[in-house]
């Protein structure tokens, strides 16, 4: 089944975003050579692709899991959750229809 998860930034954890960058787009790059990934990306604050300009509130992964306490287990070792970036992470079941 898949799995939505929602990280929303902690203020002032911008610094933290940008270190744990790459180690978070690796994890993701194995889930999608796994197959596994849908979507993901970052939330910007405001309606806007300068994510430089804007800046960012949050991340946004749609992936497949056994079940949700995989999904919560794989988030809870995402390198933004580790690096503190989130204040607050959502996990909720997921079907794709389109």
């Amino acid at each position: 089944m898949y799995y939505l998860i929602r990280g929303l930034d902690a203020p002032g954890k911008l610094q933290n975003r940008m270190k744990a960058r790459s180690a978070h787009l690796q994890r993701l790059q194995q889930l999608r050579d796994q197959g596994r990934l849908l979507t993901a990306g970052p939330i910007p604050e405001v309606d806007s692709d300068q994510l430089a300009q804007v800046g960012i509130i949050g991340s946004l992964i749609v992936a497949e899991f056994d079940n949700l306490d995989a999904a919560r287990d794989w988030a809870s070792h995402d390198p933004y959750q580790l690096a503190g970036v989130y204040a607050e992470v959502e996990i909720k079941p997921y079907v794709p229809v389109f």
